[in-house]
Formats: C-alpha cells, sequence, structure tokens
C-alpha cells in the first residue's frame, strides 16, 4: 500500500467525471487518490468517510480468459482504502472500514465491514477438552500445538498459564484495530456478509455465506482457500488450509495444511497442522497433527489426539449424565479406531493402539503402546505390542511426511514423525514391566486383569516379547547413529565417543502434540515463563524451535542411559564386544520386526482377500483380476520397501561390527 504522502485531494474535473459516471459522495474533500487516477475507473459508486483510491489500470484475467478491467463497479464504499489495480465489482450493501491492497478483486459480495475495535480472532478463548470451559485456550495467529498442549493439560501450572494467557492477551491487543485488511492479490467472489475479518495475502474465498471475526492468515507460497456454503465465525486459519463444501467452524483454530470439507462441523476445537474433517462433526477437540476423520457418522468430542484416524461411526462420550459434560479422553499419538468404536471417556489410550468395538470400563493403555484394544461380551481386551508388527503401523509412520502439506517457510508446528522415539521406548520399557510383573504375581493364572482389561496370558507373553525387539531396534539405531563415520582404535577412544556431551534428556520424556521432548525441559521452560524471562508469545514459539532442533542431541542421551541400564554397566566400562553384542540383538531385532511386517502384508494377498475380485470367474480369473488391480504381492511398493530395509539395516549392523573388531 501507499503512505500517506503519495494521495492528493481530487481535482474539480475529475470530481465531476466521477458525478458523470453516476458516483456520488457528500464530502468529496475526503476523497484522496494517487497520481495517475482515471475517473472513469468508477462507475456508480458511493463514497463516504475518508476514501483513498489508487491507480486502476491492470485488468483481472479470470481463468476462462475473461478479463475485467480495474477499478469500482456498483458498490458503496465507505472508510476504506484501496489499492492499485484492485476490482470491485457488485456490492450489495457495502464494503466498510478496510485497507485493500494491490491487485485484490471483489466481485458480487454483499456486506464486507469492520464493526469497532476487532482483534480478528485474537485471544478469542476455545472451549477445549473441557465443554465447561475449565482447560479454555486463548488462539493467535501463531498458536503451535505445543502452547495449546501446555496451556490445555498444564492447569496445576497456574502461575505459568497466566502468563502466557496474558502474553496472547497483549498481542491481541497490539493487533486490534477499527480497520480490516484484504491482503495483496486476494480474491472475493460471492460472499455474502464478511465481518472483522483480516485476510492476509492470496487469500481466496469463493462463495462463503459467513465469514465473520477471524484471520485468514494466507500467504503467497500457501494461500488459504474458503470456499462455497461455508459459515465460519470466531476463527483463525493459517496458511495453506482449506475450508469449505458449507462446512460450520465456530470458535476454533485451524492450523497449517488443514482440510475441512464436505458439510463438516466443528465448535470449540482446535486443529493443527495437517489434520483432515470431512462428513462428520468435533465438539471441543484438540486436534494434535495429522487427526483425520473421513466419515457422516463420525463425532469426535473432548478428546485430544494425533496421527490419528477415526473409523465409520467413531464415537464418544463426555458424560455420564451426573455433573455434566466434564469428562474427558486422551488418546495418544498414532491411535486408530475401527468402524463403530466407542469409548467412555474418562479414558487414556497409549500410542499406536487400534480401538475394536465398543468400551464402557475407562480403559487406560498408556504404559502399554503399540496394542489392540478388543471388545470381547462387554469386556475389554488388551492385547500389548501386536501393533508393532502391524505393516499398517509402518505404512502410516511412512505416509505422515509425504503428507505435510505445509508449503510455508515459516512451520507453526515442530512435529517429530519419528515412530520409535524416547516417549515411545519409555513405555515399552514400562509395559515389559507391567506384563512381566502381572505374570509373576499370578504365574498360574491365564488372564489378568489391568486397568479394568483383560489381558491373556500368552499375549502378555507375546507383549514381552515384543516390547524387547522395539527396546532392542531402538537403543540399536541410536548406537549406530551415534558411531557412524567414526574410526576407532581403542575402547578408550570408542567410550568417549558413546559419552555425551549433555545432560538433558534423561528420565520421562513427552509427546508435546507432535513435539518431543524430555520432561525436564518442558518443566524448565515452565520455570523460564514463571520467572518473567520470556517477553511475547513469539518469543515463546521460538523456544519450541529451539527445543525441536535439540531432539537428536537429547535421545542419545537418553538412549545411552538406558544401553547402560541394559548391558549392566556404565559407558566408561563398555568395550567393543559389548558394541558387538548391542548390534547382534538389533540386528536380529530388526529382521524379525521386518519379516512379521512382511508375513503381515502377505495377508492382504491371499485367496480370502481377493473375495469380490474376478466377478464372472472361478479362482484363476479372481487371482488375475486381483493383480491388475492390486499388483503382485513381491512388487507392492511397501513389500519392496520392507525387503530393501532388510537387506539395508543388515550391512549395517555388519559394517560396524566390523569396525568395533578392528578394535585393540
Amino acid at each position: 500500500m501507499n503512505t500517506i504522502e503519495n494521495y492528493r485531494n481530487l481535482t474539480t474535473h475529475e470530481i465531476a467525471s466521477l458525478m458523470s459516471n453516476g458516483c456520488s459522495c457528500n464530502e468529496w474533500n475526503r476523497v484522496e487518490v494517487l497520481e495517475g487516477f482515471n475517473p472513469a475507473s468508477c462507475i456508480n459508486v458511493i463514497f463516504s468517510g475518508d476514501i483513498k483510491l489508487g491507480v486502476f489500470t491492470e485488468p483481472f484475467i479470470d481463468e476462462s480468459g475473461v478479463a475485467i478491467p480495474g477499478g469500482i463497479l456498483n458498490a458503496r464504499i465507505h472508510n476504506c482504502t484501496i489499492g492499485s489495480d484492485v476490482i470491485i465489482n457488485n456490492i450489495g450493501d457495502y464494503i466498510a472500514n478496510y485497507n485493500i491492497e494491490d491487485k485484490v478483486v471483489i466481485k458480487n459480495c454483499g456486506k464486507i465491514h469492520t464493526e469497532g475495535v476487532s482483534s480478528f480472532g485474537n485471544g478469542i478463548s476455545v472451549s477445549v477438552l473441557n465443554e465447561t470451559g475449565g482447560r479454555a485456550v486463548k488462539i493467535w495467529d501463531r498458536l503451535s500445538a505445543h502452547e495449546a498442549y501446555i496451556i490445555a493439560l498444564y492447569r496445576h501450572k497456574s502461575e505459568a498459564i497466566n502468563i502466557i494467557e496474558n502474553l496472547v492477551d497483549e498481542y491481541a491487543i497490539s493487533h486490534s484495530s477499527t480497520m480490516g485488511t484484504i491482503g495483496y492479490n486476494s480474491r472475493l467472489f460471492n460472499c455474502n456478509n464478511i465481518r472483522n475479518v483480516k485476510f492476509g495475502p492470496f487469500s481466496y474465498v469463493e462463495g462463503a455465506v459467513k465469514i465473520n471475526e477471524g484471520s485468514v492468515n494466507s500467504c503467497k507460497e500457501d494461500p488459504v482457500f474458503v470456499g462455497p456454503g461455508v459459515i465460519i465465525e470466531h476463527f483463525i486459519v493459517c496458511s495453506g488450509s482449506t475450508i469449505t463444501e458449507s462446512t460450520l467452524i465456530e470458535n476454533c483454530f485451524i492450523g497449517q495444511g488443514c482440510v475441512l470439507a464436505k458439510h463438516y462441523s466443528a465448535e470449540n476445537s482446535l486443529f493443527f497442522a495437517n489434520c483432515g474433517g470431512y462428513h462428520g462433526e468435533a465438539c471441543s477437540i484438540f486436534a494434535g497433527p495429522f487427526t483425520v476423520t473421513h466419515h457422516k457418522s463420525t463425532l469426535l468430542i473432548a478428546g485430544i489426539f494425533s496421527f490419528m484416524n477415526a473409523g465409520s461411526g467413531s464415537n464418544q462420550s463426555n458424560h455420564m449424565y451426573k455433573l455434566g459434560p466434564i469428562h474427558q479422553g486422551i488418546m495418544e499419538r498414532g491411535s486408530k479406531t475401527t468402524s463403530d468404536s466407542y469409548l467412555l471417556w474418562p479414558a487414556r489410550i497409549g500410542p499406536f493402539t487400534l480401538i475394536l468395538g465398543r468400551h464402557y470400563k475407562n480403559p487406560d493403555t498408556s504404559s502399554l503402546p503399540f496394542s489392540y484394544l478388543i471388545e470381547s461380551n462387554d469386556e475389554s481386551i488388551l492385547v500389548p505390542g501386536v501393533n508393532l508388527r502391524s505393516v499398517g503401523t509402518i505404512r502410516d509412520a511412512q505416509k505422515w511426511p509425504l503428507r505435510d502439506k505445509r508449503k510455508d517457510a515459516l512451520k507453526i508446528d515442530q512435529i517429530n514423525f519419528n515412530l520409535l522415539s524416547p516417549y515411545t521406548i519409555r513405555k515399552m520399557f514400562a509395559g515389559r514391566e507391567i506384563l512381566k510383573k502381572l505374570i509373576a504375581e499370578s504365574p498360574s493364572e491365564s488372564t489378568y486383569r489391568y486397568n479394568n482389561m483383560l489381558i491373556q496370558r500368552a499375549s502378555a507373553e507375546r507383549g514381552i516379547e515384543l516390547y524387547q525387539t522395539g527396546i532392542n531396534k531402538f537403543l540399536g539405531n541410536s548406537l549406530i547413529k551415534r558411531l557412524e563415520n567414526s574410526e576407532f582404535t581403542t575402547n578408550e577412544d570408542l567410550r568417549k565417543r558413546l559419552t555425551p556431551e549433555l545432560h538433558q534428556g534423561k528420565g520421562e520424556w513427552i509427546d508435546l502434540a507432535g513435539l518431543i521432548a524430555p520432561k525436564s525441559e518442558v518443566d524448565l521452560l515452565l520455570d523460564v515463563i514463571e520467572s518473567g524471562k520470556i517477553g511475547s508469545v513469539l518469543q515463546l514459539s521460538e523456544y519450541f524451535i529451539d527445543m525441536h532442533k535439540s531432539y537428536y542431541d537429547w535421545e542419545w542421551i537418553w538412549a545411552c542411559e538406558k544401553i547402560e541400564e541394559e548391558a549392566g554397566k556404565p559407558v566408561k566400562e563398555l568395550t567393543s564386544s559389548d558394541i558387538i553384542g548391542i548390534v547382534e540383538r538389533w540386528k536380529k531385532s530388526v529382521v524379525e520386526l521386518d519379516h512379521l511386517l512382511y508375513e503381515d502384508a502377505r495377508k492382504e494377498f491371499t485367496l480370502s482377500s481377493m473375495t469380490g475380485f474376478g466377478i464372472d470367474g472361478g479362482d484363476e480369473v479372481k487371482k488375475l483380476d486381483f493383480e491388475h488391480v492390486r499388483g503382485e504381492f513381491e512388487s507392492n511398493s511397501v513389500v519392496t520397501a520392507i525387503e530393501e530395509h532388510i537387506k539395508q539395516k543388515s550391512a549395517l549392523g555388519t559394517e560396524l561390527i566390523e569396525r568395533m573388531r578392528r578394535i585393540s
């Protein structure tokens, strides 16, 4: 936009020309223009208030090749600054109190206006997880999943939470104005009512019914699209997101790269990077990165989710008809629900757990990750660790980075995609000990009850094996990464490399909705906040970025501590022989796990899986039809990736063992 010094008053001749074009104004002295302004570019326009107009020379050429001349046609404009090469055509009511930047196109809209002072969605309180407001999160333009996680779930740290909320309020006040903004090169077509909205550059809005009180934080690299039939109120939408097809949004934050479409409905919810909502309904949910729901009959309510896919008819209940909707649920990263699944909150589901059936007894599987939770005769049956051998789990882990839609250079959410990390492996250690204890305390029992669930003895024994396999794989991965590209001549050289340079990372790790970090570092952050050393929400965002960058340094510190525990000796006593033993166990675990995945993938190519193929033929036609549609087992991309992984990892382990054997 141009500065105030560039504008001048209209000449008498320009005023006369405007009036001859059907334009009117009670106070022409309040209309200012840039040098080069052509009165012929304004036809049938009513001006009022303080008006600044640019130069309208370039036409807009639509996708059909139709050129629309620059300027203003058939509109009422009140108290607006309008940039150059803007097109405003056919405004049914008026545009009031807006800064409209260069190259904006507005066609066939009803009312676009700013009333009073607006913060454009910043500072709005979203009653997430608890519908009664006990965990409300104040949203702002760059709210991250990690900041929201702390605000919503660390209410016991009341001083820190109050400080963060005050910082959000300060940001909201500093971004409040009596003037809305429609950013550079934005497009607004066929919209009914837009009130108190800030549009970033390259915003594209078409056919929206109502957009009220919020920010559309679009950018050139990653525009935002708001489509037909949408009603969205009290909101912030971040770059790269799409909201379309009669979706209804009230009191929501929508992060980067999200898609909400096909009549989706959401209220008092937070959606972070790459979430997808179609057909269904969300109420007071915390949707961490990659939370996806596709089905009309699916309701997500009062829960926290991430890396989650909700099956058709998935449902939860957040009250017991006593004290109202006060209960919440936690589904840790990577969990899935099958069709017609149900969970009665409160409940907590451990990472990468598959929910099958309906569960009414408030299960807690948080220390038993990678499990199946199955309903049988109204009982919740837990099968620990079995999801580690599921090829679907591996496929999910591989697809998430590929489905990161964010093109904005500024990534608001810091996402760690690792399937195995101190966060999940710590839970495997805990799960291994829980299962061992259950067996030891009741050696003659065939079934154990744990946290309102039943675990079969055979499942417990298999779970211990699977968790140990996962532990061996992770610790070996970390060890090999630590020792790669290094040659050692003595055990002393080896020990120096194994010894961590830092001390952070020991103990418990947590997943802050995508960002995996040591709990001690999160506690330190809260102490820093309480000390007053963080002066703005932007500074807090930078802190999360630094935490994410430190992950691999901290991971080795944690892994080294666990290697010492498993080996039964400190790093300063480890030898090349110890390393060889760890790597041999790692190789065995990796190959065993890959073979399990391989066999799980093979199930997709059995004759029973071909049911429905070869509709008018026998088994041979069925196989041929299946192969033409699904391909052959040996050439399947997932299968070939598993085979290649076995080769690569085996070679990697062999190479390190050879290096260890050269140590004197």
